[in-house]
């Protein structure tokens, strides 16, 4: 990793050359590559459906949808970091966003809520540390805490929702991590279809500038959805028909230059009207078939 990367972890969030947030351009982030990930068709057939997987993706289709999502990800010029194959993992290492999240001073390991995750984490410390990146800690003992239910809204703001995936120990280290600089809004997220499916933070929102974000308001809760108004957030909403293919999971490279799910055209054009340049990857076997879009394949771990 190069020293502007490696500088940039280590800033604090008083630092004006310290970006953390979901929109500025991507300089250094992390991958699993779908050939790491999936491996074998045996492998998959053994997994895809303990995983809850709607259906069973295709080993060889899904290295080529990846290779494709990559080449989006690094246009932005991000020096990328491919996680390697690892046996202890499941299918979903490819959705590396989960097992770590980004702060001053280095990275925090997360805590997976899912159990057939849990490996995940430490399989990305060794990675980190193998590579010089720095590793603030782990949240550890019953604090449970995911990646797609955390985002950094600007240098001194981050959210994260508490659900089922993060629960409220999870958001008290993760506090600890952040220091009393940091204001950290907690946002209650809903059943859904309860706690053997997966309904992240970013399942409802995706910022995309510092002043909009991709929202399913019907999902929000009312009070959250007025502090974004009231920190001048211009909204761009997902229609309900294109929430399930996840309108919403939307991945800024740039502010306004997004990576995004097709088949979502309302919202697609409601972003083109906001000013967004938007990319499509063929997304059936590495994003539709798990539930995990491209916010959930990517981490970044450095914007500037």
């Amino acid at each position: 990793m190069g020293s502007v990367c490696y500088n940039s972890l280590m800033t604090s969030t008083s630092d004006p050359e310290s970006h953390f947030n979901e929109y500025d351009e991507i300089r250094s982030v992390i991958l699993r590559h779908a050939r790491d990930a999936f491996g074998s068709p045996a492998r998959i057939e053994a997994q895809w459906q303990g995983l809850n997987y709607l259906s069973k993706p295709d080993a060889d289709l899904a290295v080529q949808e990846y290779d494709v999502f990559s080449d989006l990800v690094s246009s932005s010029g991000a020096h990328v970091h491919f996680l390697s194959a690892d046996e202890d993992l499941t299918l979903d290492g490819i959705y590396v966003r989960d097992a770590a999240f980004p702060v001053p001073g280095g990275v925090v390991l997360c805590n997976m809520g899912k159990p057939a995750r849990s490996d995940e984490p430490s399989a990305m410390a060794d990675y980190l540390t193998a590579h010089d990146i720095p590793v603030k800690g782990y949240i550890e003992g019953d604090g449970r805490l995911e990646g797609g239910d955390v985002f950094w809204l600007d240098d001194h703001t981050v959210v994260v929702g508490e659900g089922y995936r993060t629960n409220a120990d999870g958001i008290r280290q993760l506090g600890e991590f952040l220091g009393p600089d940091v204001e950290l809004k907690v946002v209650p997220l809903p059943h859904w279809v309860g706690p053997s499916d997966v309904f992240h933070l970013m399942s409802m929102i995706s910022p995309i500038d510092r002043d909009l974000a991709v929202v399913y308001s019907r999902t929000m809760p009312v009070p959250f959805r007025n502090w974004l108004l009231e920190r001048g957030l211009e909204l761009v909403e997902v229609p309900d028909e294109e929430f399930d293919s996840m309108g919403c999971n939307v991945l800024a490279i740039r502010p306004r230059e997004v990576i995004v799910v097709p088949g979502n055209p309302v919202t697609k054009e409601r972003l083109i009207a906001a000013g967004a340049t938007v990319h499509e990857y063929s997304a059936d076997h590495i994003s539709l078939k798990g539930l995990g879009g491209p916010t959930c394949l990517s981490r970044p771990l450095v914007r500037a």
